[in-house]
C-alpha cells in the first residue's frame, strides 16, 4: 500500500510543478475554442495536442506583441519544459473533455457526433 500511496504523490507532484506556471485564463479561453472545435470523442487527443501547440505558441508570442520584448524560443533542451507541457497536456485532455461533454449534454444542439 506504500507504494501505491508514493507512486500517487508522485503523478500529484508531477501536476503541481507542470501547472503552476499555466496561465489559467490564457488555458481556459484555449480550452473553450477547442472543446468547440471538437466533432467526437475520438478527435480529444488530436485537438489537445493542437491545444497544448497553440499555448506553447501563445506563451512565447504574448510578450513580443504586448511588450515589444524580443522573440525567445522555449528552452526545447530543458527536461522541465518538456515536463511542464506533458502536464499541459494532460490538463488540456481533461478541460476539453469537461466542456465537450457540457456542450453535448447541457446545451440543445450541441452537437457532437460520437455521442449518438
Amino acid at each position: 500500500m506504500s507504494d501505491v500511496s508514493h507512486y500517487f504523490n508522485e503523478a500529484l507532484d508531477f501536476f503541481r510543478l507542470g501547472f503552476q506556471h499555466v496561465n489559467a485564463i490564457l488555458g481556459l479561453i484555449i480550452a473553450l475554442f477547442a472543446a468547440f472545435q471538437l466533432s467526437s470523442w475520438k478527435k480529444l487527443w488530436e485537438i489537445a495536442l493542437a491545444a497544448t501547440l497553440v499555448h506553447i505558441v501563445a506563451l512565447v508570442l504574448i510578450p513580443v506583441v504586448d511588450h515589444n520584448a524580443p522573440l525567445h524560443l522555449p528552452p526545447l533542451v530543458d527536461v522541465g519544459f518538456w515536463r511542464d507541457t506533458a502536464a499541459v497536456y494532460v490538463g488540456y485532455v481533461i478541460i476539453i473533455a469537461v466542456f465537450f461533454f457540457m456542450r453535448t449534454k447541457l446545451l440543445k444542439g450541441g452537437g457532437g457526433k460520437g455521442m449518438r
